[in-house]
């Protein structure tokens, strides 16, 4: 990694220090090493670089497309080690390469719903994430994200907004079967949504509020 990936954790971390209240809990749930897929739900522009500093580890990212349109902007997007998937459809480039992170021991973060939430509240999830954990047969890790949503406007830095990132407990999806089904995509896609669910405020669960895996 270019020494910028470095010195932008570094800033990073201190930006956080000092125009934000951010509390990370459940730092200890975090594998040290191995693979990982890493997934979340989405508020803010702000949510990859703050798990990337938030999770003790480096993580690589799957990051829309259109963020690396531009030479400019997808050469920095890159040198942080994210590569680009499309939205909404099968994307086998992608796919592949998040396979190759995960059988090199890497952690790969995704969120799970394509995009940020306009109101902070869960959206429905696409299956891309349990397809790639049901391929690769690695931990889960679930994560919340609360607050960021407030990091918008011009007065958003008197405000000091708090944020959490609650990470939970990592847990593995079901044994495959002997052929993939859309019912066991799905099954796994709302077990993944629930478990950042729980790790929400209930105000934040939307789609997924009041469901238990």
């Amino acid at each position: 990694m270019p020494w910028f990936y470095y010195a932008g954790r570094v800033m990073m971390r201190i930006l956080l220090l000092l125009l934000t209240d951010c509390q990370v809990k459940g730092i200890e749930n975090v594998p040290s090493q191995g693979p990982l897929l890493v997934v979340a739900n989405h508020l803010n522009l702000v949510d990859p670089p703050l798990l990337g500093v938030s999770l003790g580890r480096k993580v690589i990212f799957m990051a829309k497309e259109e963020l690396f349109r531009s030479r400019f902007l997808g050469y920095f997007v890159r040198s942080f080690g994210a590569f680009p998937v499309r939205r909404g459809q099968i994307h086998m480039k992608a796919f592949r390469q998040a396979n190759q992170v995960l059988a090199e021991g890497s952690a790969l973060a995704m969120f799970p719903e394509g995009t940020r939430s306009k109101n902070a509240r869960l959206q429905l999830a696409f299956p891309g994430s349990a397809l790639i954990a049901l391929s690769n047969n690695v931990p889960i890790l679930p994560v919340g994200i609360a607050g960021t949503e407030n990091i918008k406007g011009r007065t958003w830095l008197l405000r000091r907004p708090q944020i959490t990132v609650n990470i939970g407990h990592p847990f593995y999806p079901p044994p495959p079967r002997s052929e993939l089904t859309k019912l066991e995509l799905a099954e796994l896609t709302n077990s993944i949504m629930e478990h950042i669910a729980e790790l929400l405020p209930p105000e934040y669960r939307g789609n997924y509020a009041g469901q238990e895996n």
